[in-house]
C-alpha cells in the first residue's frame, strides 16, 4: 500500500527575481507578490522586511543589526500513483528556511514549512464544504472533511523524499483566527514570546490541521503586535534551535504584515485578552502590494482543478488508498 502513492520533491528560489513556474500553484500567497508591474520592487520589500525581523529577534549575537540574511526556497511537492500513469500531480508547495550568518560564513538549517498551501485544501474548502453546506442549508461540515488531505500529508513526511532531505518535521505558521478570542497563559518563550490559548472550542482549521497530524499553539514575539499560530509537531519549544524559530518569525510574520495589516501592523499590541478581526481601521499598510480578493477567487478555481484534475479521475484509487492507509495504522 505504502508503494501506491509516491512523491517528489522541487524547489525553486524566492527571492527578488522570482517569477511563479507554469505548473506553481497561482493562489499561492508567495507568488501573488510575484505578478504586476511592481513585483520587483514587491519581493525586494519583503526580503528586506524578512532580514530586519530576523535581526531585530538576533539581537543578542548581532551589535550591527545586520549579521544575518535569510533565504527562502518554495518546496513544490509532486505526487505519482503507482498505476502505470506517467504523470506527476503538484499537490502541496511550503517554504524552506535557510539562514546566513554573514560574519563566520555559516549557513544554518532553518524550519521547512511556514507557508501552506494544498491544492486539496482548495478543493476541500472552496468545493466540497460549500456544496454541504449549501445541501443542509446551513452551516455544517462532512464527517471525513480533510480525512484524505491529512492522510496524504502524514504519508509525505514519512515518505523517502521528504526524510532523505529534512530531518526535522515541518512547522507552519499562519494567522490567528478572527472567529476566536484568546487570552495569555503566563507562558513566555525566550524567542517565541508571550503564548496565547484560545477560550473556546478548536476552531475548523485547527481540526483540518489535526487530521495532518499537527497541533496548535499561539505565541506574540517580541516587538509584535498580534500573536501567530504555529502547527507542529512533537515539541515546539524543544526540538528547534532558537535561530530556526527566529527564521519561521521572521519569514511569517513578514508575510502577514502584508496579507494581514489590520492584525499584525495594528498600531496598538494585543493584550491579556485578544480577537484579532479584520475590520479594525488602527493599523499601518505596508509597501507591499497583494490583492487578498483575487486570493480567495483564485481558491475557488484551484479547487475546482483539483476536483477535475486529482479527485474525479483518480476517485476510486484514493479510496482505497485511505481505506488501506487507515487499516495500517491499527
Amino acid at each position: 500500500m505504502a508503494n501506491d502513492i509516491t512523491f517528489s520533491i522541487s524547489t525553486t528560489r524566492f527571492d527578488e527575481d522570482y517569477a511563479p513556474a507554469e505548473g506553481s500553484r497561482v493562489t499561492t500567497n508567495f507568488a501573488n507578490l510575484a505578478r504586476g508591474e511592481g513585483r520587483q520592487q514587491n519581493l525586494r520589500t519583503a526580503l528586506t522586511m524578512i532580514d530586519r525581523r530576523f535581526n531585530e529577534l538576533a539581537s543578542a549575537d548581532d551589535e550591527g543589526g545586520d549579521r544575518y540574511r535569510v533565504e527562502l526556497d518554495i518546496v513544490s511537492v509532486q505526487l505519482r500513483f503507482a498505476d502505470g500513469a506517467d504523470e506527476d500531480l503538484p499537490v502541496i508547495e511550503v517554504l524552506d528556511v535557510h539562514i546566513v550568518d554573514t560574519v563566520t560564513g555559516e549557513r544554518h538549517q532553518g524550519i521547512v514549512g511556514n507557508n501552506f498551501s494544498s491544492y486539496l485544501r482548495d478543493y476541500d474548502f472552496s468545493v466540497v464544504l460549500p456544496a454541504a453546506q449549501a445541501a443542509a442549508g446551513g452551516f455544517t461540515v462532512p464527517d471525513d472533511f480533510g480525512d484524505l488531505h491529512g492522510k496524504l500529508f502524514q504519508h509525505f513526511l514519512a515518505s523517502e523524499a521528504y526524510r532523505e532531505r529534512y530531518a526535522l518535521p515541518p512547522v507552519i505558521c499562519i494567522s490567528v483566527s478572527t472567529s476566536r478570542t484568546y487570552r495569555r497563559t503566563g507562558v513566555v518563550h525566550p524567542v517565541l514570546g508571550v503564548e496565547y490559548a484560545q477560550d473556546t472550542t478548536s476552531s475548523l482549521t485547527d481540526e483540518y490541521f489535526g487530521k495532518m497530524g499537527l497541533q496548535a499553539r499561539y505565541f506574540m514575539p517580541r516587538g509584535s503586535v498580534a500573536p501567530l499560530a504555529f502547527y507542529f509537531r512533537g515539541d515546539l519549544l524543544a526540538d528547534y534551535t532558537d535561530l530556526q524559530l527566529i527564521g519561521t518569525i521572521s519569514t511569517m510574520e513578514t508575510f502577514q504584515k502584508i496579507y494581514r495589516p489590520e492584525i499584525y501592523n495594528a498600531r496598538t499590541a494585543a493584550g491579556e485578552t485578544y480577537r484579532p478581526s479584520l475590520e479594525a481601521a488602527d493599523f499601518e499598510p505596508t509597501e507591499v502590494t497583494y490583492d487578498r480578493v483575487e486570493r480567495s477567487q483564485l481558491a475557488v478555481v484551484q479547487g475546482r482543478y483539483a476536483e477535475e484534475h486529482f479527485v474525479t479521475p483518480h476517485r476510486a484509487i484514493l479510496d482505497q488508498w485511505a481505506a488501506d492507509y487507515s487499516l495500517a495504522a491499527r
